[in-house]
C-alpha cells in the first residue's frame, strides 16, 4: 500500500507542476483585454482561469492527502527492534541485599574531629 500511495504521490506532484508552469502570469492578460490572442485560447475568450484554478487546487488537495497518509505509514511501520532496544524481559534485574551495604559505625572513635 505504501508504495502504491508514493507512486501517486510522484504523480500527483510532477502533474502539479506542470499545471503551474502551463499558466499564464497575470501580465499576460492586459494583452488579451485589448483582443489580442482571445481566439487562440484553448478554453475561449473567457481563458481557462476557471479550470487551471480548479484543477490547481484539487491537485494541491491530493498532494496534502498523500504526503500526510506517506507520514502516518512511516510513523507505524518503525519498530523497536530497528533501535537495537532490547526486550524488557530480557535485561536481567539486580537487585542490591542488605548484606551487601556496608556497615556503618557505630562507635565514636571512627568519626574525625
Amino acid at each position: 500500500m505504501e508504495k502504491f500511495i508514493l507512486i501517486f504521490h510522484f504523480l500527483v506532484a510532477v502533474a502539479l507542476i506542470g499545471l503551474i508552469l502551463i499558466q499564464q502570469g497575470k501580465g499576460a492578460e492586459a494583452g488579451a483585454s485589448f483582443g489580442a490572442g482571445a481566439s487562440q485560447t484553448v478554453f475561449g475568450s473567457g481563458g481557462g482561469w476557471n479550470f487551471f484554478s480548479k484543477m490547481t487546487a484539487l491537485l494541491a488537495t491530493i498532494f496534502f492527502v498523500t504526503s500526510v497518509s506517506l507520514a502516518v505509514t512511516a510513523k507505524n511501520k518503525t519498530v523497536i527492534e530497528d533501535f537495537s532496544i532490547p526486550a524488557l524481559e530480557s535485561v536481567p534485574v539486580e537487585t542490591l541485599q542488605e548484606t551487601d551495604l556496608p556497615e556503618l559505625a557505630s562507635d565514636e572513635s571512627d568519626i574525625p574531629q
